[in-house]
């Protein structure tokens, strides 16, 4: 018998709910943070405020994470979230993202994710700012036009991957399993254990049938504890 994913996107986070996720996922903005937030869905709605509301600080701060910690991104979510986003500028900066990590072949999808014209990420005078400042080198041939200097990058605005580990389950994890729907059902399991194998992949976005062996691994070990 065959297992398929199930997936359906909720509603994007936004305003004061998005910057406690955004803070959780270990962004120093001055707010509290939310526990444990989703990892792809805050990245993914921090490109909504960022290209559709215009908030170049949280794309800033988002770019910067991303550097820090593409690596813990479980790409197949990613690529799954963006794809179901109607935004074409969300969209064109997701495919910049894919070609700033083109030697890591899990974002190639991102790529193809968008086949416009390109895009100019300021509203107005994007050729003025090229002009005199150039191109901001980390969207340098991708579909985003982004003058240099407009997103600033400052690695101290986020927590390194030792400090994100200890305070994020799911990140914690994906250290250990690698970024993989197994990982995140892992941690799903060690914040509430009473969870169903189909309740699992429907948190999770992954299927049954590994939902289903996570939980039987994972109560293995839990009784091996005792």
């Amino acid at each position: 018998m065959a297992f398929k994913r199930s997936f359906a996107a909720a509603e994007p986070l936004s305003g004061e709910a998005l910057t406690s996720a955004m803070v959780g996922l270990g962004m120093l903005f001055a707010a509290e943070g939310l526990p444990d937030p989703d990892i792809e869905a805050t990245l993914v709605g921090a490109s909504i405020e960022g290209m559709e509301k215009g908030d170049l600080r949280t794309l800033a701060m988002l770019m910067t994470w991303l550097d820090l910690h593409s690596e813990r991104i479980n790409a197949d979510s990613l690529t799954r979230l963006v794809g179901s986003r109607p935004e074409v500028r969300v969209r064109a900066f997701w495919s910049a993202v894919g070609h700033y990590f083109i030697k890591d072949r899990r974002f190639g999808r991102l790529i193809s994710g968008y086949k416009g014209s390109p895009v100019d990420l300021l509203a107005t005078g994007t050729d003025f700012h090229l002009r005199r400042s150039g191109e901001d080198p980390r969207f340098a041939g991708s579909v985003l036009r982004v003058p240099a200097g407009v997103l600033r990058d400052r690695k101290a605005d986020v927590l390194t991957a030792a400090e994100l580990a200890q305070r994020h389950g799911t990140y914690r994890m994906r250290v250990q399993m690698g970024p993989s729907y197994r990982a995140d059902m892992w941690a799903e399991l060690d914040r509430e254990p009473g969870l169903s194998a189909a309740e699992l992949a429907r948190r999770t976005f992954g299927s049954f049938a590994t939902a289903w062996l996570i939980k039987r691994d994972w109560k293995l070990l839990e009784s091996a504890k005792l």
